[in-house]
């Protein structure tokens, strides 16, 4: 098991290194870049910006040449000015050198600053992480708390009433996106059209700080449920038939025959033999499916519910050529993704111990 959780930490290194290379000429070959549009910028207005100006929070594009002849904003402005421009932004340097250094500052975590907000890369994740765990880890959890009991019964139940009515609720629920149902939650109850019952801004209230510890979890919980709801209601069809059918499977086998031939109760074969099979790839998805919810399924949630999460701050920083929090945004994401999966394998050998990843690897 150690050598199998070495192995694994280090393949993250070259892991890392191959999207950060990756995702780095994708930049360089796309048209466009900060100090083009900076150029472009100043020749609208007429020329009179500084790097301590005008266009130091002006918002970046994508990765230009290395001369200043391949700028097309630069026609009609300086040489000097260009070349300020281009040492503000690090494009003075060849694109290799840039890569390289990229590298040796993500070594200490140093993201460098944001192009237009004037601020460490760093300080901006730490301040989204918060959301973004929130929504993930609340949206994951209830997904898993309702959609496990409820596969299980339509599993007992299969071809019931029960399970054909739980189905169709399912598919409607599955059917309709999160982001519209987001929209109806806030019509309903955020102030749009009807009540009033729910704020629509922020995880907390202006006064959080001053409320009790109490009244601290009752706000925090009043923020979040709207949105965990958004979200969690398309998450709930996959999961549950995905515990259906792995209860359906199990219950088939010759193993549950045995066991009821044995004497034992449907609740004990159920729970004693069946459970522990059956979950095994339901749990060991949790990091997974966590992963998935943080990373790519709360972007329109949060811009719905006014939420400064690591998805819309990673959104806004492509549509404005923000590279420094790009890149920032997407060695974290990376790292954590890699992370989570080792997790993952390892909750399999955990959930059942004929599973061995290091045995195999040999």
């Amino acid at each position: 098991m150690p050598r199998y959780i070495l192995k694994r930490l280090l393949l993250i290194v070259p892991t890392l290194f191959g999207i950060l290379l990756l995702n780095f000429l994708v930049v360089q070959a796309a048209p466009g870049g900060p100090v083009e549009r900076v150029l472009a910028e100043l020749q609208g207005q007429g020329g009179g910006a500084g790097p301590g100006g005008g266009f130091a929070g002006t918002t970046a594009d994508t990765i230009g040449g290395g001369g200043h002849s391949g700028y097309r904003g630069s026609t009609g402005l300086s040489p000097e000015l260009v070349a300020r421009i281009e040492q503000f932004y690090g494009f003075d340097k060849p694109a290799l050198e840039r890569f390289w250094i990229m590298l040796r500052n993500y070594l200490r975590f140093d993201f460098g600053e944001s192009y237009y907000r004037d601020r460490p890369v760093s300080d901006l994740i730490i301040e989204r992480i918060p959301v973004s765990v929130s929504l993930g880890l609340w949206s994951t959890l209830i997904a898993y708390l309702v959609s496990i009991p409820l596969g299980i019964r339509k599993a007992v139940k299969d071809g019931s009433r029960f399970d054909v009515w739980s189905s169709t609720a399912i598919a409607i629920g599955y059917a309709i996106p999160s982001f519209l149902f987001a929209i109806l939650l806030v019509v309903l109850f955020a102030g749009g059209s009807y009540f009033e019952w729910f704020p629509l801004r922020g995880l907390t209230s202006d006064n959080f700080e001053q409320l009790s510890w109490f009244g601290k979890i009752i706000d925090y919980l009043h923020h979040i449920a709207l949105p965990t709801l958004a979200i969690v209601i398309g998450n709930f069809a996959t999961l549950t038939m995905l515990t259906k059918n792995s209860f359906l499977d199990e219950i088939g086998k010759q193993y549950v025959q045995t066991a009821r031939a044995k004497g034992l109760t449907e609740k004990q074969v159920l729970y004693r033999h069946v459970f522990r099979n059956a979950m095994l790839i339901i749990i060991a998805g949790f990091p997974a499916a966590f992963v998935s919810v943080f990373f790519t399924g709360v972007l329109l949630i949060e811009y719905i519910f006014s939420l400064d999460g690591l998805g819309l701050l990673g959104f806004e920083s492509v549509i404005n050529r923000d590279y420094p929090v790009v890149f920032g945004t997407l060695f974290i994401f990376t790292l954590l993704g890699m992370l989570l999966k080792l997790v993952s394998d390892l909750t399999y050998m955990w959930v059942d111990p004929r599973i061995d990843f290091e045995r195999r690897a040999h």
